[in-house]
């Protein structure tokens, strides 16, 4: 195993006695982990562990060694069977004590204030994204189906339609997958919600975290860190949309990635090429986001 990576989940491989709590799922989860694990009140040690998609099989005898002491286990609505190894989230809830809870959070997604960035699988590449920033944007993609660039922006209507389609998007995933959920809060926190379509905002991990201590039966009293957990990368933040929804805060005409300032339009350019090498993206992506960008205009 490599070094750095068993230095990184040192807990993980080799964890202190003692129950544990886990937060199982995608990057989301680290970041839930870091606001549970500041709680002055919580009585179970998190571990930090993989993401879900970077565990192997040779993981699993470390993570079935935590899950019989594991207490309480916050897990992201994962399937069975998830890339051939039993992660899913049943699939690991059998394995806990009788008496451990389970607790299921959605895959946070919201699209309110970047309207265009949308995320698109096909088998035939299911980590693949396209360069320069790992999320699609339904106008590149509306044009490299051959469809005519609109003329003008979105009107407000049609993206505060976008906004509650993202919001009622999730709520249904939360009704059918989810114990607690963040749905309801979202448009209330405004431009402090999300830096992308699928890194909350702290506002928003701290009001889960809260919330999945309260299922628990635990005081509600996770704090915000002190520094951005999933910020990255942040997506434009526009002038159409901020007057769209009202909101208070300052234009960012730009894509940053790490501290770095990236134009759209080279983001644009450079997608318009993968996109013409992968063309089976293209009707995935038309397919996967139809309504949206049916309400786009797009």
């Amino acid at each position: 195993m490599d070094p750095g990576r068993r230095a990184h989940y040192a807990d993980f491989y080799d964890p202190a006695d003692g129950s544990v709590a886990l937060v199982h799922g995608d990057c989301q989860a680290e970041s839930l982990r870091v606001v549970l694990a500041g709680s002055p009140t919580f009585p179970h040690r998190t571990v930090r562990m993989p993401p879900v998609h970077e565990l192997t099989a040779a993981d699993l005898p470390a993570l079935h060694a935590l899950l019989v002491r594991t207490r309480l286990l916050a897990s992201q609505p994962v399937r069975d069977d998830h890339r051939d190894l039993p992660l899913g989230t049943r699939q690991l809830a059998a394995l806990l004590p009788a008496d451990a809870q389970v607790l299921r959070w959605p895959v946070i997604h919201y699209a309110g204030l970047h309207p265009w960035s949308a995320i698109v699988r096909h088998p035939a590449g299911r980590s693949l994204v396209p360069p320069v920033v790992p999320y699609h944007d339904l106008r590149t993609l509306a044009v490299a189906a051959g469809r005519p660039a609109p003329k003008e922006p979105a009107e407000g209507a049609a993206l505060r339609e976008a906004t509650a389609l993202s919001v009622s998007q999730l709520a249904h995933r939360e009704r059918c997958d989810a114990d607690v959920g963040v749905s309801d809060l979202l448009v209330g926190l405004g431009a402090a919600a999300a830096h992308t379509l699928d890194h909350p905002g702290n506002p928003v991990l701290v009001a889960l975290a809260r919330r999945i201590q309260e299922a628990a039966g635990y005081p509600a009293d996770a704090p915000d860190p002190g520094r951005p957990l999933l910020g990255g990368i942040r997506s434009p933040l526009t002038a159409p949309v901020l007057a769209a929804l009202d909101l208070d805060a300052p234009e960012r005409p730009y894509w940053t990635v790490d501290g770095r300032t990236l134009d759209e339009e080279a983001v644009r350019e450079a997608q318009l090429r993968w996109y013409r090498e992968h063309p089976v993206w293209i009707a995935a992506g038309l397919a996967r986001h139809a309504d949206a960008l049916r309400v786009l205009g797009l």
